[in-house]
């Protein structure tokens, strides 16, 4: 039994992992200042959890939350596509204070572990598809918005791992590739589709036509919320103390796939309008996972298993 902070404990992966480690019987903390969750999400849990709302940049808070704390599971930061563009500084500033809070709690309240949530936008356009861990991670053009997620997360990529260099603390740091799943919030790209199909629907008919960005030749890899946990936990049971991992399925498919796939759970042909892709889009993106592969993950639930749910979630909470 451990004792687990959950950073940013109350958004789409934080529930899963806060989830996941109720169900291993840890005892579980969560920070997070409910600016996209909410711990109302957490209600069936609420008699197992402690919650603590508070700003992951204020750095009582984080001193206040990792006291008497063996494992920190760090979330807390600003996601969501339409937020790189329209809050980059915000994005910065939660990344780099956040994880130089949790850092210098550390000086105080000395916990043993640090699990670290990076993300695939570290590589951009990567240089090698599959991608494994160690290619290069960039930031292709400073004056692009896009890049302060990516440039944040790759700062707090270094920062972790250099502490941890002079320091007793265990860093392990995990790339999520495009996790998906029912209440992921609608700034991603498969509720975003879900929600274009069905409002662009031709009353009478079975058809819609959509505009996307870019022609949908672009590639993404899309990794269910429950595959992700299981990749998570074989992470977590890793032995290593430095390491980074890949979190993904490497079942690559192009966005038009995609769309098709969708329209037919929603039993909707939808024709496609190509448009304006958005500069610093990756037009390839698709994890080696062998690593988190050698642990004992294996897929379990294939697209169609995963777009079900999800779809049928949206479907009922419309935005």
């Amino acid at each position: 039994m451990k004792r687990v902070l959950v950073t940013g404990g109350t958004g789409f992966i934080g529930r899963a992992i806060v989830e996941k480690n109720i169900q291993d019987g840890n005892i579980v903390t969560v920070l997070d200042n409910n600016s996209r969750g909410s711990i109302a999400k957490l209600a069936h849990l609420s008699d197992k959890i402690s919650f603590i709302q508070g700003d992951i940049r204020d750095a009582e808070t984080v001193n206040k939350a990792t006291k008497n704390i063996d494992q920190v599971i760090h979330l807390a930061y600003i996601n969501g596509t339409e937020y790189f563009y329209s809050r980059p500084y915000d994005v910065l500033d939660v990344g780099i204070r956040g994880i130089l809070n949790i850092l210098d709690s550390h000086k105080t309240n000395h916990f043993s572990e640090l699990i670290v949530a990076s993300t695939s936008e570290t590589y951009q356009n990567a240089a090698q598809i599959p991608t494994p861990e160690g290619v290069a991670l960039v930031v292709p053009d400073v004056l692009n918005p896009r890049f302060s997620y990516g440039g944040g997360k790759i700062a707090t990529e270094l920062l972790a791992v250099n502490y941890a260099r002079q320091n007793e603390l265990g860093v392990k740091i995990f790339r999520p590739h495009n996790i998906y799943g029912p209440d992921m919030g609608y700034e991603h790209v498969i509720p975003q589709l879900i929600r274009k199909i069905r409002s662009a629907q031709m009353p009478g008919t079975k058809k819609c036509r959509i505009t996307i960005q870019g022609d949908g030749s672009e590639t993404r890899s899309f990794c269910y919320i429950q595959d992700f946990i299981n990749g998570f936990a074989a992470v977590l049971n890793d032995q290593a103390k430095l390491s980074v991992y890949h979190l993904g399925v490497n079942d690559e498919i192009s966005i038009l796939n995609l769309i098709e796939r969708i329209g037919k759970i929603l039993k909707v042909d939808v024709e496609v309008e190509s448009g304006e892709l958005l500069e610093g889009s990756p037009t390839r993106r698709s994890p080696d996972i062998s690593k988190i592969e050698k642990l004992g993950f294996s897929q379990r639930y294939s697209l169609e298993q995963g777009l079900e749910p999800t779809i049928s979630w949206y479907l009922e909470n419309p935005k």
